[in-house]
């Protein structure tokens, strides 16, 4: 099962409504365009990009079904947990029991107290066990990260426990953590800024929001390395690092979705308190997109 989840699966935004509503037609085109048109390898709804934060679980249970309605076993769909107890986890985990889901994306707790190592990997086993689906472990919580060390020893003792999103920015971090875990588990790379080098050195996949902001050029990356034509790689990869260093702050999610208007996807709003893209970070974001060709020329847009 872990194996059908590799290459680019880009972790979807949650459009909201002005008036606090997820439009879940919006969510389901958006869906379509990424399967259809951006040819991506599945999707992960709920995290971060997502605003998975500030989901109820029955809205986890809604952007959960109608993604993987709208997915149709085409591609795999993964959803993201973000709760600060393993009785909080579950309870969202149990709402999408029956949707056709692939895996849960889960964080470490991180409100205020970091476990220890053995009680870290206790809440990842309970997880495991008691949702009955496969694990990624999401590492992106700085005050509650957990060390390569440590991942590759879950991995090996946790048998539900399938795969890491790495979302350090830190190339080190990764470079150590494939080669402690090796093939026993998917290793997904989050450094948005690097995903050229991080694909080169064997990261099964990413889900990372630059994916979101710019699925089709990341899927021509994925491609590009895959057939080692690395003139063409490090082109993609001189087109998206200005993206990301555009979109990159407290309010990521808002600047995606600032991304997939101008390029003709509704995105909604992000929910509050979380501000949209500032008129500051609007300038920079429509040069990126531009010179990457997404879009046409800001002063012509």
């Amino acid at each position: 099962m872990s194996e059908q989840i590799y290459g680019i699966v880009p972790p979807t935004t949650t459009p909201f409504r002005s008036d606090n509503t997820i439009d879940e037609e919006a969510l389901r085109a958006d869906v379509s365009y990424l399967i259809e048109t951006a040819k991506v390898h599945g999707l992960a709804v709920g995290g971060s990009t997502g605003e998975g934060h500030a989901l109820s679980i029955d809205e986890v249970r809604q952007i959960s079904a109608a993604a993987a309605e709208v997915a149709a076993g085409r591609v795999p769909v993964i959803t993201g947990i973000i709760a600060d107890s393993t009785a909080a986890v579950i309870e969202k985990a149990r709402a999408v029991r029956d949707l056709e889901i692939s895996a849960l994306q889960v964080t470490p707790v991180h409100y205020l107290f970091r476990p220890d190592d053995d009680a870290m990997l206790k809440f990842f086993a309970d997880v495991a066990d008691q949702s009955g689906f496969p694990v990624i472990i999401y590492n992106v919580v700085p005050w509650s990260y957990l060390s390569p060390q440590l991942l590759a020893r879950i991995l090996a003792e946790v048998d539900g426990v399938v795969g890491v999103k790495q979302s350090a920015g830190d190339m080190k971090l990764l470079a150590d953590l494939l080669l402690d875990v090796g093939d026993t588990g998917r290793i997904m790379t989050a450094v948005d800024a690097l995903l050229y080098p991080s694909f080169s050195i064997g990261a099964h996949g990413a889900i990372a929001a630059v994916l979101t902001a710019a699925p089709t050029l990341c899927v021509q990356l994925w491609d590009a390395v895959a057939a080692q034509d690395h003139a063409k790689a490090l082109d993609l990869h001189q087109k998206l690092l200005p993206i990301w260093n555009a979109i990159n702050g407290d309010n990521l999610p808002a600047n995606v979705k600032f991304c997939m208007e101008r390029q003709g996807r509704p995105a909604g709003l992000p929910r509050a308190p979380m501000p949209p893209t500032s008129a500051e970070q609007e300038g920079p974001i429509l040069d990126a997109l531009a010179n990457a060709g997404l879009i046409e020329e800001p002063a012509l847009a």
